[in-house]
C-alpha cells in the first residue's frame, strides 16, 4: 500500500466515524421525534436549523465528508478482493457485506436527500410541511420497505465499521478486545436500528398530526 493510499483509507475510514457516524446517529434520534408527533418533529428540525452557521456546518461537516467516504469507498468497494465463496469465514463475509451496504447506503442516502432536503433547499418543499412529505413517502408501502431496507443497511455499515475501525486505529489489538468489540457493536446496530425504524413507523402513526397538539 502507497502512501497516498495509506492515508486517504484512514482519512475514509476516520471520517466514517467522525463526523458522519455522529450525524447519522443523530438524524435517527431526530425522526424519533416523530413518534411525540409531527408538531415534536417539527420543532427539532427547526432547532437544528436555528444553530449558528449551520450551512457551513453541514457543508463541511456533513456533505463533504460524506462525498469523499462515499466515493473512495466505492474505489475501495471494486477494487477489493472479497474471497468469501472461497473461505467463508465470518468475517470474510463481514468484509463483503460492508461493501455491499455502503453502496447500498450511499445510493440510499442520495435518494433520500434528493426528496427531502434538495426538495426544500428548492422551494418544493416548505420547512414546516417536512413531516407531511415524509409521511406521505412512508405511507407508501413500497418506499417504506426501500427506506427500511436502506435504514438497515446504513446501521450495519456504520455499526461494523466501527469495529473495522478500532481495529485499524489500534484500539482492539488483540483476539478478546476483537470479539468483545464485536458483540458491543452487535448490539448497537440492533439498538440504533430500533430507534431508525421506530421513527419511520412514527410518521405512519394515524395520529401523527393531532398527538401534542
Amino acid at each position: 500500500m502507497t502512501g497516498n493510499s495509506f492515508y486517504s483509507r484512514k482519512l475514509h475510514s476516520l471520517l466514517g466515524v467522525i463526523p458522519i457516524g455522529f450525524f447519522l446517529v443523530e438524524h435517527f434520534i431526530t425522526n424519533y421525534e416523530s413518534v411525540n408527533g409531527n408538531e415534536a418533529f417539527i420543532e427539532q428540525v427547526h432547532w437544528l436549523h436555528s444553530i449558528p452557521f449551520i450551512f457551513f456546518l453541514e457543508l463541511f461537516g456533513i456533505w463533504l465528508p460524506i462525498l469523499y467516504h462515499g466515493v473512495y469507498g466505492l474505489y475501495i468497494a471494486f477494487q477489493s478482493r472479497n474471497n468469501v465463496q472461497r473461505y467463508g469465514y465470518h468475517r470474510n463475509f463481514m468484509f463483503t457485506l460492508q461493501r455491499v451496504t455502503g453502496v447500498a447506503t450511499l445510493v440510499f442516502i442520495i435518494w433520500h436527500t434528493w426528496q427531502t432536503r434538495i426538495a426544500v433547499a428548492l422551494g418544493n418543499v416548505v420547512l414546516e410541511d417536512l413531516g407531511q412529505l415524509m409521511h406521505d413517502i412512508l405511507s407508501n408501502p413500497l418506499y417504506f420497505i426501500l427506506y427500511l431496507l436502506g435504514v438497515v443497511a446504513a446501521t450495519f455499515h456504520f455499526s461494523n465499521g466501527m469495529w473495522s475501525f478500532l481495529v485499524s486505529w489500534g484500539v482492539t489489538v488483540g483476539p478478546r478486545a476483537q470479539k468483545v468489540s464485536s458483540y458491543f457493536w452487535t448490539v448497537a446496530f440492533f439498538v440504533i436500528s430500533a430507534i431508525a425504524v421506530i421513527g419511520m413507523f412514527g410518521f405512519t402513526n394515524s395520529d401523527f398530526f393531532t398527538k401534542g397538539v
